[in-house]
This record gives structure tokens, sequence and C-alpha cells, in this order.
């Protein structure tokens, strides 16, 4: 289910009619299909030519679930845009490209061949670990259009040291950076509405060796103090990691009242969860994505109910994304975690939308045409099943709601969600204008 605005107008044979747009509110199923169908009537259809959406996603490797679900989106997606006709008349055609344990090397070289082999004027991506956004310089050197949801800060950096370089390369989410401040928030609001009292003031952080990690938690520690916090713990974990003994000694040693880890991994959290219930602290514990994931309940079972996560960008768990919830899990199977195929789900359509509508996908080189995509894509406001992706021209990443604009109407939600019974998907408990749910207390805090 999409609305979607147009913020200013577009020059172009394919314009669409202002008023129009700000209109439309399409329904999952249709997804788009109506103002697709209404774009391909406008303009000289294109039948029987394709255009080739390439992925570099991790489909083996530690983070090959993630990568599945990555594929799955882009696969849903690309059915039903098919089904309403196409980007005016063409056909999209999914590559991926394994980039197995990830890193700069191996991630660059995926997307070049998505670009020569494939001849993709469009890659999106959902994460890919230890590049240091590279991929931004594959996208401008060939001037292709680049998504992608690495949720770092560093995209943001690199987008503003040279924006007329950057300007095809889009983060479909907020940077890791507003999880702290908005980890810090939910803390405070919890103890406001009195839903938790702390037995300290003292918050214990551990994080993993890499830039997401590091960045969040070094967000949490800097603004900790301006909460009332006090940081009594901050361990670096290896990466990946099941063996959490010496940290669990160190916590049990000087409890703190929360516990907020970083790492992101279902199966080494679940493995937390698993060794900290045999001698539990009186702690809330937030925990970073990975409990996201089928594998973090498989695993861990009993011992995950209570706990805390979050997400900048995941499928709403609202009417609006109903019909795309059930879609996914009939298609995928009841265990699917349409939270992350989600991303690259609303990613594909937001950019076949903006491509419609300047005119056509265009080819990788054509920078003229590039920019008519990329200047769609900044105008187009899309409110997907994931909330709304609104692009701040500071960085050419998604707005964060309520910690960088207090409109959700704006913004991409910052959503808290708890695990309250292992058998059932998390409830949604932040934030308010979103829940579905209410806190519960954890069971090893009663």
């Amino acid at each position: 289910m999409n609305t979607f605005l147009f913020d200013q107008s577009i020059k172009g044979d394919n314009m669409v009619n202002r008023r129009s747009v700000l209109g439309s509110t399409l329904a999952a199923g249709t997804v788009g299909a109506g103002l697709l169908a209404s774009l391909n009537q406008s303009a000289h259809a294109q039948q029987g030519k394709t255009v080739t959406v390439g992925s570099a996603l991790p489909m083996s490797g530690f983070a090959a679930a993630d990568g599945i679900e990555f594929k799955r989106g882009l696969e849903m997606a690309a059915e039903e845009i098919n089904a309403a006709g196409g980007v005016l008349g063409q056909m999209l055609e999914i590559k991926i490209e394994d980039t197995k344990e990830m890193g700069a090397d191996i991630v660059t070289q995926a997307m070049q061949r998505l670009i020569d082999r494939h001849k993709a004027p469009v890659i999106i991506n959902g994460y890919n670990l230890g590049t240091n956004m590279v991929e931004m310089d594959v996208a401008a050197d060939n001037d292709v259009m680049f998504l992608h949801y690495n949720t770092v800060l560093s995209h943001d950096n690199k987008f503003n040291s040279k924006p007329e370089r950057y300007y095809s390369c889009f983060q479909g989410d907020p940077a890791e950076y507003w999880y702290g401040v908005g980890v810090l928030n939910f803390f405070k609001q919890l103890t406001e509405s009195k839903k938790w009292a702390p037995t300290n003031k003292k918050l214990a952080i551990i994080a993993s060796a890499g830039e997401y990690p590091i960045t969040i938690a070094n967000a949490i520690k800097t603004k900790a103090a301006e909460y009332g916090w006090e940081i009594s713990l901050f361990e670096t974990v290896p990466f990946p990691t099941t063996q959490w003994g010496p940290t669990l000694a160190k916590l049990r040693q000087n409890p703190p009242a929360a516990i907020a880890i970083t790492h992101f991994l279902a199966q080494d959290l679940a493995q937390f969860m698993l060794q900290f219930s045999r001698q539990p602290t009186k702690s809330l514990i937030y925990m970073q994505y990975g409990p996201s994931l089928p594998p973090f309940r498989e695993i861990g079972g009993a011992s995950v109910n209570g706990v805390i996560y979050s997400t900048v960008v995941g499928c709403l768990p609202d009417a609006f994304s109903a019909a795309f919830r059930a879609n996914y899990r009939k298609k995928y199977g009841p265990n699917a975690a349409f939270l992350t195929g989600s991303q690259t789900y609303d990613g594909l359509w937001h950019w076949a939308l903006a491509a419609a509508i300047a005119g056509g996908a265009s080819e990788p080189g054509n920078k003229k045409g590039m920019q008519r995509v990329a200047a769609a894509m900044r105008r187009l406001i899309y409110r997907g099943v994931n909330g709304t992706c609104r692009y701040n021209p500071a960085g050419q990443s998604a707005y964060c709601y309520p910690t960088q604009t207090n409109d959700p109407s704006l913004g991409m939600p910052h959503q808290f969600l708890q695990h309250q019974d292992f058998k059932t998907d998390a409830r949604l408990i932040g934030p308010a204008l979103y829940a579905t749910n209410t806190f519960v207390m954890p069971p090893w805090i009663k």
C-alpha cells in the first residue's frame, strides 16, 4: 500500500500532473499499479524491451538469511511492476551477484559485473559490510542509479563531500547514528510513563567490530549522560561470536539497569539470551536488528521473551501493509522475514515510479538521463510498507521519525518491537502513533 507525493515539478515529456499525484493512495496488491498504468498510457510504451535491475547481495556466508529476503523483496516488487505494465512498457528483470562474505573488493566486483555483463542502469542492494561505501564510486564512475540499505552515516558523509559526483546514490533508510539517540529517547519514555523503573542509572553497551555497530554504540555513549545514564561497561566483542561468557561475567559482577547490544547477527544474539537466562540480572535488554530474523526465535526459544529491538526500516505491522505481509508469507512461507524483504521491495517500487515519471530508466553512462531519474527520486515522497521515505538533501538518506522530523508523514518511523511470545512475531510498542501493543516487563525482571 503506497502513497505518492511529488513535492515540486519536474520538467519532461512524461511529467505527471502534480495534483493527481498528491491525490494518489494505492492499496497493496495494486501497489502503484494505478499510477504506473496512467504513466504507461500517457507515454510511448517500449513493448518487448527489458530493464535489468541489478543487486549485489550476500547470498552465501553468514548474512545469507538476509540476502535471501532482500532477493525475495526485489522479485515480488518486479512481478507487481511488470503486471502493471513495467516502466513505460519495459519489463524488469532481476539479476543477482553474490557478495558472499562481503568487503570492498568483493562488492565492487559484483556491482561492476552487473553493469558490464547485464547493462544494469540501476542497482538496488540490501546491506553489505566492510565496504566503506565504495559502492558509491562504482555508481558514480558508471553513471547508474544506486539505492541501498547499508544504514551507515558514512553514506551521508561521502555524498556531502561531492554531491555532484554522487548524485545518483541513495540510502533508503536513515543512518545508523539515529539508533543511538532513539534508544535513549525510548528508555526515557518508558521511565516517564512509569512502565519501567530502572534499578539504577547504569547502562552497559556491547558492540562488535565494524562500522555499523560501533557507530551506534558510540552514539549511545556520547549522549548517555544527557539522559542521566552512567556507562558501566563498554565492551567490544568479535564479529561473529557465540562465546558470551566473559562479557556476561562482567555484567553479573556490576549489574546495570539496561544493556544495549549493537552487535546484530541473529544467531549470536540468540546465544547471548540462552547464556544470559541461566543467571540473569535485572536488566532491560535492547538488541540491534538481529531479533527481527526468524533464527533469533528459533534458536533462543522462550529465553528471548522480553527482548526489545528496533529498526529504522522494516515492514510496519499495520493495516497499510497487511496485504503485502500476507502475500509475502503466502509466496515464501510462514517463516519468511517480510521485515527484511520489505526494504528492497519498497526500494524497487520507489525507483520504478521515479524512472517512469522521469521518462524512462535510462542506461549506464547516460548522465543526463540518470540525473532526471535521480531528480525524480529526490522529489517523490513515497509511503510504502516501511513508512514514508523522503530523502534528506544533506546526505540523500531517508529522514527518521521522530528524531529527525516530528511529522510522521515526512519520515520513516524508528520502530521499537518486543518479543512477548517467541512463538509469534514481535509486537510493535513504539513510536506511539504506530504502536500496536504496549511494553511488557521481561520475565527475568518481574
